[in-house]
């Protein structure tokens, strides 16, 4: 299916949440180093970060480094700090000429001075940008998120009981407050599972799962999520039929 077919057949979803799983994989099947998959996954975002924003997509998130990624082997994770930095030096001009507003969301006090001074600079330079706005998910845990969405409530309503917290009011502390909720979630690599990826913010999402590993994601995979996505019923727990 076209862009142009899938623009006037099918309803493009506003928000696109992504698992980008497969990159040690993709290496080890080809008998590559384990941070040359995590290279090849970082280069394709930026094809489907224009992708999904030339099909109209409004929103984007990306599950890049999870709170429980940090147990992983140590030369490993300084690999991928190694590539955010690296990421986010070289990529801003080319958002900025895309329209590309980035957003990062997590615990940014768990990475060094100096990627925290990178993530900054990054977001401001880009805060004008309006054709897509790509959030990256790092040192981001779905229940930390809920967690720290209490405390930031609770700390703009000192002394107030929790009994006059209610969904909308929780909503607008979450570290995605800015964007509306997912309409599909998409992971690759073939396993079946949200692993405490936006817990709150998934509760109607359509999920997608695909066998291809992320660095081999293309976007003709993304227009067939897409084709699927259109052919579902969202029905948010109500009922279309009478």
């Amino acid at each position: 299916m076209s862009i142009d077919q899938l623009s006037a057949d099918s309803a493009v979803p506003q928000h696109i949440a992504i698992i980008m799983d497969g990159n040690r994989r993709w290496a080890r099947q080809r008998g590559l180093p384990v941070a040359l998959g995590h290279a090849n996954g970082a280069r394709q975002v930026r094809k489907i970060v224009q992708a999904c924003a030339d099909r109209g997509v409004r929103y984007l998130t990306l599950f890049a480094f999870s709170t429980e990624n940090w147990r992983r082997p140590q030369d490993e994770v300084s690999s991928l700090m190694g590539l955010m930095t690296l990421y986010l030096q070289k990529e801003i001009r080319n958002m900025s000429a895309k329209g590309v507003r980035l957003k990062i969301v997590g615990d940014t006090t768990g990475f060094n001075e100096r990627i925290q001074g990178l993530i900054l600079e990054a977001q401001e330079k880009t805060a004008h940008n309006d054709t897509i706005t790509l959030t990256i998910a790092a040192n981001y845990g779905g229940r930390w998120d809920v967690v720290e969405a209490v405390k930031s409530w609770q700390a703009a309503h000192p002394g107030e009981s929790v009994n006059g917290l209610d969904e909308a009011a929780l909503s607008a502390h979450l570290g995605l407050s800015y964007a509306p909720d997912p309409d599909l979630l998409i992971r690759t690599g073939g396993e079946s599972r949200i692993s405490n990826f936006m817990l709150w913010q998934l509760a109607y999402t359509e999920l997608f799962f695909t066998e291809a590993l992320w660095p081999s994601f293309t976007p003709n995979e993304l227009d067939c999520a897409l084709t699927w996505f259109s052919s579902r019923e969202r029905r948010f727990g109500g009922s279309t039929k009478p």
